[in-house]
């Protein structure tokens, strides 16, 4: 279940090093991964057995969302709206150290969420680095 945007600052600060491990201890396994997921076919059309490729997400990714669902730090709010995340996801220099923990959450959730919307938006996420930039700075400021 989502943490409420109320309260969300509070929980997320209550957690202790060892209740990130398990997201945590995915960052050297993002970082030597060659490709985050496979190709696929799909057949669309029973008559005619149309294929259409598709990606399915790795284990890795699928590791990573059973994680931020199940600590949670998926946070229920108005993220369409939320023009800071926006411009930071669009910042390729973004320094992720600049904000705190919940703020980073609040981008991870999202970036999983416009998955549902715009496919590959995940997956691009991790491509790019950006999740890996994310992660390493939760890291750091644990610390």
């Amino acid at each position: 279940m989502p943490l409420q945007e109320q309260n969300c600052i509070e929980k997320i600060n209550s957690f202790s090093k060892l209740d990130w491990k398990t997201l945590l201890d995915l960052i050297p396994i993002i970082e030597h991964k060659m490709s985050f997921y496979e190709n696929g076919k799909r057949k669309i059309d029973e008559s005619s057995w149309t294929f259409m490729a598709y990606y399915e997400p790795d284990e890795t990714i699928s590791q990573f969302l059973h994680v931020v669902y199940d600590m949670p730090i998926i946070i229920s709010f108005d993220w369409p709206k939320w023009d800071e995340g926006r411009k930071m996801a669009r910042d390729e220099d973004f320094n992720f150290d600049t904000v705190d923990i919940p703020t980073k959450c609040k981008l991870i959730t999202a970036i999983v969420r416009n998955d549902r919307f715009c496919d590959g938006a995940l997956f691009n996420t991790f491509k790019s680095g950006m999740m890996l930039k994310i992660l390493k700075s939760i890291e750091r400021q644990l610390t």
